[in-house]
């Protein structure tokens, strides 16, 4: 399958967001969504949003539906729904694979004013299986990028976090053996 860009990832989630509150029955997560969704909508560059859509329409993850009023609809495939649900928050997994030998560091800088965001950062990497060697400071060993980019957006912290893969760890051995690498 081809490899999908930022965004058209963006658009894959906005037409999941659609779908989620159509069989989304609470009112409070209709509005979650919705202020997600347009926050997203908000920053794609429009000329991207362009080139983006031909792409997913020529990659098959959306289908194209031209409505009687003339207006057309683009609608997620299977493959478009598979893709997007691949970075939902509650069911992301980083696949675990033999080790390249570089260590991902995820650092951050959430101001206290932002406290909840820092919280649920925090709790979403560690989720993911993240080691944490300081208060904001996470490793892994696996490749992971794609999976925080999602959630720097997800949580719109582009400015607070930096990601670091390095060669080299001065605790390595113990990571490892937290990891059980060899």
């Amino acid at each position: 399958m081809a490899r999908t860009g930022r965004v058209q990832k963006k658009i894959l989630l906005l037409l999941l967001a659609g779908l989620s509150i159509s069989m989304t029955r609470s009112a409070k997560q209709h509005f979650r969504i919705i202020r997600q969704a347009s926050r997203e909508w908000r920053e794609i560059d429009k000329k991207a949003l362009e080139t983006a859509v031909d792409s997913l329409y020529k990659s098959k993850l959306i289908t194209q539906k031209n409505n009687k009023d003339g207006t057309v609809t683009f609608v997620l495939s299977k493959n478009g729904k598979d893709q997007a649900l691949t970075y939902n928050m509650d069911n992301m997994v980083i696949p675990k694979h033999s080790w390249d030998r570089i260590w991902r560091i995820v650092i951050f800088d959430i101001p206290e004013k932002l406290k909840r965001v820092r919280d649920a950062f925090r709790y979403h990497l560690k989720k993911l299986g993240f080691i944490e060697l300081q208060h904001s400071v996470f490793v892994l060993p696996y490749e992971c990028e794609d999976h925080i980019e999602y959630i720097i957006e997800f949580y719109n912290a582009r400015r607070y976090v930096r990601y670091i893969e390095a060669k080299r760890i001065d605790n390595e051995l113990d990571l490892k053996r937290i990891f059980n690498l060899k």
